[in-house]
């Protein structure tokens, strides 16, 4: 069984939800020269040409102060990185999207998931920019795998599966996802996907994941495996940590939570997890696809851009968005059914850094 989690354990960092993937630095109050301290001691002594020239110290000091800062800005909104392709199979052609609908979730709740699915394939239904085209930037990867014949990840809305009742109750374990991942049977190129109600306590929610993608063997065969995915609705166990920029953040950079465009602060956080996992699954389904760092705490297409949703994103700013004028919502990708989404930043293998829509 591999597994790999949607929020950076305290060790390290691997798909992340986005604010507490931050790096936090700590700056020390800036000095002066020992030189210019001198001066300043004896300015009423000096002459206004050593005047001027404590001006021009102090010029220049706040002059490489503000360079600093503008290289750190730059530092921090751009990640160059080289993803590495272990030879191992990526899920391609027609990949079925199984939902598995654990707990009480709203007809108008369900249908914010099943359009995004339906999204990730171009139609002419949708505006621009589009979750199609924001999915298209996986074919690259594929391009790259195979460019005689690359055969890029085509997902479509498959079954999807009801458990009002708890059917394994309301504390869950990874073992508890695995058997409901099964419930829609275990088809090769295909993906389950549970996702869990605001009720339900999964292993590790909240203090080190919002979500996760794995695989499990087939019954009566060890090579054939099923990839899975769970993600849970966070409202109200930890929005600030699973639904951010929806949320106030926990910690780090403090800024005020952006509009949900779907008016569901726990539906729309739930959307960015699962559009990190699809992207994370299809290109690295079974722990030897695309991937960087050690397998066992892998950055995968989404998770190597953390907090990253539009152009000039930095800790505490998601980036410049759009913003529907009429509900004040911001988002940064159109869908069916006149949908709005938030989808995070993914890693463009072709230029070895995050693109946004």
């Amino acid at each position: 069984i591999l597994i790999f989690s949607a929020f950076p354990p305290p060790s390290f960092s691997v798909l992340t939800p986005p604010p507490p993937l931050y790096i936090f630095c700590h700056y020390q109050a800036p000095f002066l020269p020992s030189t210019l301290k001198h001066s300043l001691h004896h300015q009423k002594k000096h002459t206004r040409m050593e005047f001027a020239h404590i001006i021009l110290h102090l010029a220049l000091f706040f002059s490489l102060l503000n360079s600093s800062f503008a290289t750190r800005q730059l530092a921090e909104s751009t990640q160059f990185m080289t993803f590495q392709y272990h030879k191992g199979p990526l899920l391609s052609g027609k990949v079925p999207i199984n939902l598995i609908w654990y707990g009480k979730f709203t007809t108008t709740q369900r249908a914010v998931i099943t359009d995004f699915v339906t999204s990730l394939s171009p139609s002419q239904r949708e505006g621009q920019p589009s979750v199609a085209k924001w999915w298209a930037t996986i074919g690259k990867y594929y391009r790259l795998a195979n460019p005689r014949n690359p055969t890029s990840p085509s997902p479509l809305l498959g079954k999807q599966i009801l458990d009002h009742s708890y059917s394994l109750g309301k504390s869950l374990t990874n073992t508890h996802l695995i058997q409901l991942a099964s419930k829609s049977g275990q088809q090769v190129n295909a993906i389950n996907v549970i996702l869990t109600s605001s009720d339900v306590a999964v292993e590790g929610f909240c203090s080190s994941r919002c979500g996760t993608h794995g695989s499990s063997s087939n019954v009566g065969s060890s090579r054939n495996k099923s990839a899975y995915i769970w993600v849970g609705n966070s409202e109200t166990q930890c929005p600030g940590q699973c639904a951010w920029p929806f949320h106030q953040p926990i910690y780090g950079p403090q800024s005020p939570p952006l509009v949900a465009p779907n008016n569901d602060v726990g539906l729309d956080g739930m959307v960015i997890n699962l559009a990190s996992l699809l992207a994370g699954t299809v290109t690295n389904p079974f722990g030897n696809g695309y991937f960087q760092g050690p397998k066992e705490a892998p950055l995968e297409a989404a998770s190597a851009c953390p907090g990253i949703y539009g152009k000039g994103a930095y800790p505490g700013y998601a980036g410049n968005l759009l913003v529907d004028p009429t509900t004040g919502a911001s988002y940064n990708a159109n869908g069916i059914n006149r949908r709005k989404y938030l989808v995070p930043a993914l890693y463009d293998p072709a230029t070895s850094s995050c693109s946004t829509l």
